[in-house]
């Protein structure tokens, strides 16, 4: 019987997230899933577990604050005894309105902690336990939010401290290839997921050239196949996969 590679997606926390399109994704693609959660119901983690194990894979399920500053550690501790991870997916993030009016350090710090600290963290945590493996084959990809395409003067912190996963991208993608790793990063635009209401909606689907507005399941897919052995010779790259939004 073929072993399942297992992959690591942060930040699925409801039913039509981002995260939990991803876990679909490679539930059904042939994937065990280790995913994290934060701020959401242990009822509705287990019922999610389930949905992905009835798709066949084996799920571990972890209530996880990425804003602590030993996360990843704990995170790789308990994932210990489930298997070694091929692939990690850091899909969480914080996300406050903060304009030059009220960016303060705390806010500032929030978003670092989430956004840009717990991934590169994580990434390095992953690439140990890759290496001691002795693993071959690796992927890692960061969600970012076109924060290169255009200002965000509304929310200063989140710009900022995702737009550095851009560069962490690139520069973690060639220290890591030697080790068969590649490193990439998904801008899926404007996303009718858990944050859009019907005015939101409405605004935004004029500017979508296919006359409609990007699901979580369009990203699901793209990161499918950048993990699959097809998307391996893509590293270091963002892409704005994001249904020719014009902005």
């Amino acid at each position: 019987m073929t072993k399942r590679p297992i992959a690591i997606v942060t930040g699925a926390s409801q039913t039509r997230d981002i995260g939990a399109a991803i876990c679909r994704q490679l539930a059904m693609s042939g994937h065990d899933l280790v995913f994290t959660y934060f701020k959401a119901t242990a009822d509705w983690a287990t019922s999610f577990t389930t949905e992905l194990e009835n798709q066949g894979a084996r799920v571990l399920a972890i209530e996880l604050d990425l804003g602590q500053a030993d996360a990843a550690d704990d995170l790789f501790d308990q994932v210990e005894d489930f298997g070694t991870p091929s692939i990690l997916i850091n899909n969480a993030a914080h996300s406050t309105m903060t304009d030059w009016r009220t960016l303060d350090a705390a806010s500032l710090d929030q978003h670092y902690a989430v956004n840009l600290r717990a991934p590169l963290l994580l990434a390095t945590r992953f690439t140990k336990q890759f290496v001691e493996a002795h693993l071959t084959s690796g992927r890692i990809i960061q969600l970012t939010s076109g924060q290169d395409l255009g200002p965000m003067p509304d929310e200063i912190a989140y710009a900022t401290t995702k737009g550095a996963l851009s560069t962490f991208t690139k520069t973690y993608a060639a220290a890591v290839a030697p080790l068969g790793i590649t490193v990439n990063a998904v801008n899926p635009g404007p996303t009718d997921s858990t944050w859009m209401d019907e005015a939101t909606r409405t605004a935004l689907k004029p500017s979508f050239p296919f006359g409609r507005i990007g699901a979580p399941e369009d990203v699901a897919r793209l990161i499918q196949f950048l993990v699959s052995p097809d998307g391996g010779w893509v590293t270091g790259q963002v892409i704005h996969s994001e249904g020719g939004f014009e902005r």
